[in-house]
């Protein structure tokens, strides 16, 4: 009988064994494929957050408005919370995004030059310039988007409409004014001086606080316009989301 100390290994067993690449063009379509269904399955995961991320955005601003606006006596301050807050979850989106371009990005690199040549075989396309592309991707994997353009994009998209929402709503809070005589009445406001006094919170002046909100809005539509270029994947139309 043979003990523990008397077994010996060979050096050769020790050794890295080297990795099984496809030999055949079937063992390398079949790599293909399920390389493919495993971006497919990673982009759709990310797609996945960026919906549930959009779905609290509604939700919180539905939620927000519906108190702001049940009463005129209601604070308008609960709409600029409401703004910090949508900021917020739009900043967690962009985030996302750009995870979710990069795994996009690659998913349409092989339906553009692989799968599409198959459906339909008209370009003429050196196989080697979106394989290298695509195999560099892999061994250094980097964003393709800052987060102002991940953050652009997902205002342009969805976002800016809930903020336009949020700020009319605003508007409307600090140029009207309840009535004292005749509870549950508004009247519209007619002064700069009445304006500030309702948009005042606590000991900021209102005219500060209309001048941010102003400078916010600005600088949104600012992000917007300058990172509004067709490059990329916009280059082949109106896909992104």
């Amino acid at each position: 009988m043979m003990h523990e100390s008397e077994i010996t290994i060979r050096p050769e067993a020790l050794k890295p064994k080297q990795p099984i690449f496809p030999t055949s063009s079937a063992e390398y379509v079949t790599s293909l494929s399920h390389y493919y269904r495993g971006e497919l399955a990673r982009m759709m995961s990310w797609r996945d957050r960026l919906d549930r991320t959009t779905n609290w955005a509604i939700t919180g601003a539905g939620a927000m408005l519906s108190v702001s606006l049940s009463s005129p006596q209601s604070h308008h301050g609960v709409l600029l919370f409401a703004m910090v807050l949508v900021f917020l979850l739009l900043q967690i989106e962009s985030r996302r995004y750009r995870f979710f371009d990069v795994y996009r990005s690659r998913v349409r690199l092989i339906e553009r030059n692989y799968y599409a040549r198959i459906l339909a075989p008209r370009e003429l396309i050196d196989p080697a310039h979106w394989m290298n592309k695509l195999g560099d991707d892999l061994r250094l994997p980097r964003f393709s988007l800052s987060h102002n353009e991940a953050m652009a994009r997902r205002l342009r998209r969805n976002y800016i409409w809930l903020f336009l929402i949020m700020l009319l709503a605003w508007l409307l809070k600090i140029t009207t004014s309840s009535l004292q005589a005749s509870p549950g009445s508004v009247q519209l406001i007619h002064s700069t001086g009445e304006l500030f006094n309702n948009a005042a919170i606590g000991y900021v002046p209102g005219w500060l606080i209309v001048i941010s909100i102003l400078g916010f809005y600005g600088w949104l539509v600012y992000i917007i316009v300058k990172h509004h270029e067709k490059t990329g994947e916009l280059a082949y139309g109106e896909v992104h989301v």
